[in-house]
C-alpha cells in the first residue's frame, strides 16, 4: 500500500461562528483556526502538512531534479556589478554554499579621471580583490535562526557608518545597529520593532528610522542621534489616520531629506535640509482626498526646484487645473521656496503612465509606460534649462527596463537594468553625453542556455466587456510553437494595487520550459500594465474584472489552441490568491490545477476587522464594507471562501507561512478546509504551511529554490509532465 493511500485527508472540526453585518448572517465554522496559540490549530496545520508530503512524496525525486537543475544553472560563487559611491566600489557577493549575500566594496581608482574612473572594475569571484572590505555578511547574522531578512543597509555621507536591520522571525520587524566600517566594531545603538530603512543625516549624526502600529502600518518617524539612548529619540512625524503609511528618506542631491504619507490615493510629502537634522519638516503640498504627487529635487538652470509627479487635474496653458483628472500623471516644476507655483513640463496622455522621475545634476531621468511595457527616457539639463528628451530603445518584442544603482548626484553614466523573459538580466552604464550604452554585466546562465531556443510573445483577449487584456507568453522552441497544438501552460496572474507584471527572466523557469510548458502571464486589470485606469477598473466596486478578465485570458487561450483545460494551471500570489480563489469559483472546469500562494481568499472577513494588520488602509483598495453595505455585498459575492459551491474543484495547492502578517495563515486554512467539505469531485486539495517564516516564505536562497522545485513538481505532475 502506498504512502498516498495510507494518509487521510485531515478534517477540520467545525465551530460554527456567527458574523453579522448589515443585517447579513454569515455562518462560518472554521474561524477557531485563527488562533495560533491554540495546540489544536497547529496540530492541525501539521496533519495538513503531512497529508501534503503524503500525496506529493512520488515527486521527491522531480523536486530533487528541479533543485539540482536550479543550482547548475546558477552561479553560485558571483559578484554584482560594482557601483560607486564616494571613495569605494560597493557591491555584493555569493558564495558557494551559502544562503545568503555579502555585501563589500573596495576603493576607487584615484589616477583614474573622466569616464575611466566611473569605469567599474573587472572583479573576479574567484581573486583576491585589493582593498576588498567586508561591510556585512548575512551568512553570519543569520546563524542560530531559522528566519533571516536584511531590512536597513545605508551608509553614511562620508563612508565611514553602516545601518543595517535584521528580522528573525519573519513578522518584519526589525531590529536596528550602527557599524564603524572603519573599526569593524558595533556602536550601542540598538533600536528594536522598527520598520526595514535607515535615512542619515548629511553630516552622519543622525539616524531618521520608523516604528509601525499594532497593524503593522508604518506611522511614526524618529530621530536618533547616535551615541544616545533610545529614550532619548524624538518623533519628528507621526500619521494618526490608519489609511497612510509613513516613509522617510532623502533626495538624490542628498540636499533634502523628505517624509512621504501615502494612502492608496492621496500623498503628502514633507522637507528639511539635510544639514540641518533637528529642524522642523514642512510640507510641500497640503494632502487633498484623491491627489497624489512625488517631488524630486532638481537644480535648474542654476535655481533650486522640485520636480513635481501630481494627478491633480490636466491643466490649462496656464497651469491651472480644469477639473479633468490627469490620471496617468502630469510632470510639472516648482521653486522649492513655492511648491504651489507649478509649471507644466509634460502634459497628461491617455496611453502613457508617468511613474518616476528622478534628477541628476546634469540631467533628468523618466520612467514611464507605453503599451504595456516600461520604458526610460534621458532630458539632459542645460544653462537654460532642458534639451532633447531621448527614449533608450531596445530590439525586443517584450521587455522590462529600470534604473539601477545611481547613489552619487553628479555622474556621467547611467546605470540600467534590461531584462525581458528569454534575456538575463543586462546591467548597462548609460553615457547621456554620447548616447553610448556599454554592457557592463550579463546574469550568467550555466549549462548551455541559448535565449535563441526559447520565444516570446504578446497575444490579446477580449474580456466580457469587450476591453483587450494583453497577456505575455513563453516557451522553448523545437517541438511546437503556441497555437500549433494544445501544450501544457502555466498561466500567472496577480492584478490589484497597480502593480505590473513586466517581463523578467528567470532561472528556475526554465525547468518548466524545457520540459515543454509553456509561461504566459495575464496582465488583468488591477495591475498598471495598462496605465491608471487599467488600475481603477479593477478595484472596489470594479473587482470582479479582475477575476473575469483572467477567465477571458485562459478562454483565450483554449479557443486558439494554445492549451486545454486538462494541461492549465494558474498561479497568483497574496492578492493574486484572491485571484485564484475566485477563478477557482468561477470557471474550475477551464484549470487542471491551482497553485495559490499566501493567497488572500477571506478577503471579507479581513476586510471588515480594522485590529487585523494592513486593514484600514485596504479600504481605498477594496472599499470599506463596515459602513457601505453595497461594498460588503460585492465584496462578499466574489470572497473566495464565502462562495465555495458543491461541484468539482481542480487540484489545488495552497502554501502559506505561519508568522505571515499580510494575509494571515487563516486564510487559506479556513478556504482548504471548506473545499475539502464541500467539493464533489476527487482532486487533492492541499494546504502546505512553513511554521517558521512570514509573507515572502521562506528565507535563503537554496531553501527558496527547495520551495520553488516542490512548486514546479507539484505543476508539472497535474499537467503529466512530472516524468
Amino acid at each position: 500500500m502506498s504512502v498516498e493511500s495510507q494518509v487521510a485527508a485531515p478534517i477540520a472540526k467545525r465551530v460554527p461562528t456567527e458574523r453579522i453585518h448589515h443585517g447579513d448572517v454569515f455562518v462560518d465554522e472554521y474561524e477557531w483556526l485563527r488562533d495560533k496559540e491554540n495546540p489544536e490549530v497547529i496540530a492541525y496545520l501539521e496533519a495538513e502538512n503531512a497529508y501534503t508530503e503524503a500525496k506529493t512524496a512520488h515527486l521527491a525525486g522531480v523536486r530533487e531534479k528541479i533543485f539540482e537543475e536550479i543550482k547548475s544553472r546558477t552561479q553560485e560563487t558571483d559578484l554584482s556589478v560594482p557601483t560607486r559611491m564616494g571613495g569605494y566600489w560597493y557591491y555584493s557577493r555569493s558564495f558557494e554554499g551559502k544562503q545568503y549575500g555579502v555585501h563589500c566594496r573596495c576603493p576607487i581608482d584615484t589616477s583614474a579621471d573622466d569616464l575611466a574612473a566611473w569605469t567599474p572594475p573587472q572583479l573576479e569571484a574567484d581573486r583576491e580583490i585589493p582593498g576588498e572590505q567586508v561591510l556585512l555578511d548575512s551568512n553570519e547574522l543569520a546563524q542560530g535562526h531559522e528566519f533571516f531578512a536584511l531590512g536597513a543597509f545605508s551608509i553614511s555621507h562620508d563612508g565611514h557608518l553602516l545601518a543595517y536591520s535584521v528580522d528573525t522571525v519573519g513578522d518584519e520587524r526589525y531590529t536596528l545597529r550602527v557599524k564603524d566600517l572603519r573599526t569593524g566594531e558595533l556602536l550601542p545603538d540598538e533600536i528594536a520593532g522598527t520598520a526595514p530603512g535607515a535615512t542619515w543625516s548629511l553630516d552622519g549624526t543622525h539616524i531618521f528610522y520608523q516604528t509601525v502600529d499594532e497593524s503593522w502600518r508604518p506611522d511614526t518617524v524618529w530621530r536618533h542621534r547616535l551615541g544616545t539612548g533610545t529614550d532619548a529619540d524624538v518623533k519628528v512625524f507621526h500619521e494618526p489616520d490608519e489609511r497612510y503609511w509613513v516613509s522617510v528618506g532623502a533626495t538624490r542631491s542628498e540636499k533634502y531629506l523628505m517624509i512621504w504619507v501615502g494612502s492608496k490615493i492621496t500623498t503628502e510629502g514633507w522637507v528639511l535640509e539635510s544639514d540641518n537634522p533637528e529642524g522642523e519638516f514642512r510640507v510641500i503640498l497640503p494632502r487633498r482626498e484623491g491627489v497624489e504627487y512625488s517631488a524630486e529635487h532638481a537644480v535648474i538652470a542654476g535655481e533650486d526646484r522640485f520636480l513635481i509627479l501630481h494627478n491633480d487635474g490636466i491643466p490649462h496653458n496656464d497651469g491651472g487645473p480644469d477639473g479633468a483628472k490627469a490620471q496617468n500623471f502630469v510632470l510639472a516644476e516648482a521653486p522649492v521656496s513655492d511648491p504651489t507655483a507649478m509649471r507644466t513640463l509634460i502634459a497628461h496622455r491617455d496611453d502613457v503612465r508617468l511613474e518616476d522621475v528622478d534628477a541628476f545634476a546634469d540631467h533628468v531621468v523618466l520612467s514611464y509606460r507605453r503599451e504595456a511595457l516600461t520604458r526610460v527616457a534621458v532630458w539632459p539639463l542645460t544653462e537654460s534649462g532642458y534639451g532633447e528628451l531621448r527614449e533608450l530603445e531596445f530590439d525586443l518584442e517584450l521587455f522590462a527596463v529600470g534604473l539601477g544603482g545611481n547613489p552619487e548626484w553628479a555622474q556621467p553614466t547611467l546605470r540600467i537594468g534590461l531584462t525581458s523573459f528569454i534575456t538575463p538580466m543586462q546591467v548597462f552604464d548609460y553615457v547621456p553625453a554620447t548616447g553610448a550604452l556599454l554592457l557592463r554585466k550579463e546574469q550568467p546562465v550555466l549549462g548551455g542556455f541559448d535565449a535563441s531556443e526559447y520565444g516570446q510573445r504578446r497575444d490579446w483577449a477580449v474580456a466580457e466587456d469587450g476591453t483587450r487584456v494583453p497577456i505575455s507568453l513563453v516557451w522553448r522552441k523545437g517541438t511546437a510553437d503556441p497555437g500549433e497544438r494544445p501544450r501544457p501552460l502555466l498561466l500567472y496572474g496577480y492584478g490589484s494595487y497597480e502593480s505590473s507584471i513586466d517581463p523578467g527572466f528567470s532561472v528556475a523557469r526554465l525547468s518548466l520550459l524545457d520540459r515543454g510548458m509553456i509561461f504566459a502571464v495575464a496582465h488583468v486589470r488591477g495591475g498598471g500594465e495598462m496605465g491608471r485606469l487599467w488600475y481603477e477598473n479593477g478595484k472596489t466596486l470594479s473587482k470582479k474584472n479582475t477575476f473575469t478578465d483572467f477567465v477571458a485570458c485562459a478562454r483565450h487561450l483554449v479557443d486558439t489552441g494554445v492549451t486545454a483545460p486538462d494541461r492549465m494551471v494558474a498561479d497568483g500570489g497574496s492578492a493574486g490568491g484572491l485571484l485564484m480563489g475566485a477563478v477557482a469559483n468561477l470557471a474550475p472546469e477551464l484549470f487542471a490545477g491551482i497553485l495559490a500562494n499566501v493567497p488572500f481568499v477571506d478577503p471579507l472577513t479581513s476586510i471588515l476587522d480594522p485590529s487585523l494588520p494592513l486593514t484600514v488602509i485596504e479600504w481605498d483598495e477594496w472599499g470599506n464594507p463596515l459602513a457601505d453595505e453595497e461594498v460588503y455585498d460585492y465584496m462578499k459575492s466574489y470572497s473566495p471562501y464565502e462562495n465555495v459551491e458543491a461541484k468539482d474543484y481542480p487540484a489545488i495547492l495552497a502554501i502559506t507561512s505561519i508568522n505571515d502578517t499580510r494575509v494571515l495563515y487563516v486564510e487559506p486554512a479556513k478556504w482548504v478546509a471548506k473545499l475539502r467539505a464541500t467539493s464533489t469531485g476527487d482532486k487533492p486539495l492541499l494546504l502546505k504551511t512553513e511554521m517558521s517564516a512570514g509573507h515572502g516564505g521562506v528565507s535563503g536562497r537554496y531553501a527558496k529554490w527547495k520551495e520553488v522545485a516542490f512548486e514546479f513538481a507539484w505543476v508539472l505532475d497535474i499537467v503529466g509532465l512530472a516524468d
